[in-house]
């Protein structure tokens, strides 16, 4: 699972014990996790711009490598996929954090 989402997970950031160790201010976590979030959407929307420009370039005749172009579409088709099921994940585990009862 290290090369999750073409390497858009930090691995620094999934593991929570390095952050429990040491006394994190809210604003310090809300910090790491926007600038992890931040990260994994710019390098979805890189995969996707590598593979539009692979295939713009393949339908001009600049390249011919069909096979490069097709695994750089499934790529990104299959990053961009993983983070939209992240994101069901992500808004459920919020719902259900928002139901439990104090």
């Amino acid at each position: 699972m290290s090369s999750f989402l073409n390497g858009v997970n930090d691995t620094q950031a999934l593991t929570a014990p390095k952050l429990a160790k040491q006394a994190v201010s809210p604003s310090e976590a809300h910090n790491n996790f926007a600038q992890s979030l931040e990260s994994a959407i710019n390098k979805v929307n890189e995969a996707q711009n590598v593979s539009d420009e692979k295939t713009e370039a393949i339908a001009n005749g600049e390249i011919e490598d069909l096979h490069d172009v097709m695994i750089t579409a499934q790529k990104a088709s299959i990053t961009l996929e993983t983070s939209v099921q992240v994101q069901g994940k992500v808004i459920d585990a919020y719902n259900k954090i928002m139901r439990m009862q104090i």
